[in-house]
């Protein structure tokens, strides 16, 4: 039996009730808090820097995931791994020396993972499985919240399982964007065993608790 692991992303919560919605979060199943990091050049946005994690790493105690959709990650990571983070996700694409920047993370004893957009092909993870614990297939273009989960990406995300299955069973296969109740369980049929989600858990009118509830429910 799969387990389904929850990562809520702070980026739809309310800023102004930050970590009392991350607590919450916690409290009704939270597996990890993810934090969307963007720099304004990688993605056209700008979000949160390490002085967020510093703050949330006294609310919680689940891991929390960092998500660097910046350029040259490199050189932030010892101001997150100071701050309180637990593992981060890198991005394939832009990054100038992805095998150095992997073993970057795992020489600070991080958890390391590897983010691919939706128009990067599954191939590009072969070279690089083996050092990975994690793979996170961006379901919608990177930069914002509030998008729709593009369906074109589940047939990659069957690819993605596929190699997994072949090169680093052990390796968690995570979704990023547009999941809710309707998008959940596709992509776990098609081999996610990692859901992030925003707006349909801090986003949603029902409540943290009952979004929670039935985003399980949806997915069992």
């Amino acid at each position: 039996m799969i387990v389904i692991r929850w990562a809520p992303s702070i980026l739809a919560a309310d800023f102004a009730r930050l970590g009392e919605q991350v607590a919450e979060a916690e409290r009704c199943g939270a597996d990890r808090i993810h934090v969307d990091v963007m720099d304004g050049h990688f993605v056209p946005n700008i979000s949160f820097g390490p002085v967020v994690v510093k703050s949330l790493r006294q609310v919680t105690r689940v891991p929390l995931e960092t998500h660097l959709m910046i350029s040259d990650p490199d050189f932030f990571f010892d101001e997150f791994v100071e701050a309180g983070s637990d593992s981060f996700i890198v991005h394939w694409e832009g990054n100038n020396n992805l095998h150095r920047t992997i073993h970057r993370v795992k020489g600070l004893g991080k958890r390391v993972g590897l983010a691919i957009n939706p128009a990067t092909p599954a191939t590009v993870l072969e070279e690089v499985l083996p050092d990975l614990d994690l793979v996170l297939v961006m379901t919608v273009n990177p930069g914002f919240g509030h998008q729709h989960f593009i369906h074109s990406t589940l047939a990659k995300i069957q690819r993605v399982r596929r190699i997994i299955q072949q090169v680093r069973p052990e390796c968690e296969l995570e979704l990023d964007g547009g999941i809710d109740e309707t998008t959940a369980p596709l992509g776990v049929a098609a081999g996610a065993n990692v859901l992030v989600a925003g707006t349909s858990i801090f986003g949603a009118s029902q409540g943290i608790e009952t979004a929670m509830r039935r985003l399980r429910e949806a997915t069992k």
